[in-house]
């Protein structure tokens, strides 16, 4: 039996996920809890945030997210694409900076506007 602090709203429900009985959930609030609770323990994932390097802008660096969650194991090397991308001003939000890492089928967007210098 596992415990976990459900995530997925800010109630925090006190899940208990039972592995030896196909995944079954107690505790939670909500079925989306439920669905949390099976999906930490058999693929958990992440939606991941950083930040990049922009040229020219009035910021040294634009925020950006993972358009989706992905695999808990590809976090790392999802992060090390990151390092050699360099932005050129002006930058929007929803630009897309990656697509498809990984091979995931998801993309890393900005999530901040980064206005060209004057």
């Amino acid at each position: 039996m596992t415990e976990l602090i459900c995530i997925v709203c800010p109630k925090g429900c006190h899940l208990k996920v039972d592995e030896e009985n196909g995944y079954t959930v107690t505790g939670n609030g909500c079925p989306r809890g439920a669905a949390y609770g099976q999906k930490e323990l058999t693929n958990p994932t992440r939606v991941i945030t950083s930040t990049v390097r922009v040229e020219g802008g009035t910021l040294k660096r634009a925020s950006v997210k993972t358009s989706s969650d992905i695999p808990k194991k590809d976090i790392f090397a999802a992060m090390r694409l990151l390092d050699s991308v360099t932005l050129q001003a002006p930058v929007a939000i929803g630009d897309v900076v990656l697509e498809n890492i990984l091979g995931l089928g998801v993309d890393f967007v900005a999530t901040k506007n980064v206005p060209q210098k004057a």
